[in-house]
This record gives structure tokens, C-alpha cells and sequence, in this order.
């Protein structure tokens, strides 16, 4: 048996990728979330710098990231 990966919308099952099956037949499926989908937003992107250098802050092991805070202004 092939898993099918499909989004919910609108009440409606749509299939992420085609499906060969005969068109109005009856299938039987029990849903699973696999993940949530999330629209990529501009927002977000915009973020991911944000992210980085703190995650990099965070690795570097110094506690008082607040008295280099002037570091990366021009």
C-alpha cells in the first residue's frame, strides 16, 4: 500500500502529489498529522538573521552578551 501525504483544506483532502486511482472511486483512509503546514511569511525570513546571531551568541558561551552590544554598529 502507497501512503498518500495530503493537505486538509477547506473540508477537503487535497493530495500533495498525484494519485492513479479511477476518478469517483470510494477510498478509506484513517488521518494522521504528519506536520503542521505554515506559509512561509516575508516576516520570517526577515527573522532567520535575527536567529543566527543568536544562536552564535548563545554557542560562544559568554554570559554578559549585553556588554558587547555596540559590536556590530557601524
Amino acid at each position: 500500500m502507497k501512503k498518500v501525504h495530503a493537505i486538509y483544506e477547506n473540508g477537503v483532502f487535497r493530495p500533495t502529489d498525484p494519485i492513479e486511482l479511477p476518478e469517483h472511486c470510494e477510498v478509506e483512509f484513517e488521518p494522521r498529522v504528519v506536520e503542521q503546514h505554515v506559509e512561509p511569511s516575508s516576516e520570517g525570513a526577515d527573522m532567520s538573521a535575527v536567529y543566527d546571531v543568536l544562536s552564535e551568541r548563545y554557542a560562544s558561551g559568554e554570559s554578559d552578551v549585553a556588554a558587547r552590544h555596540d559590536e556590530h554598529q557601524p
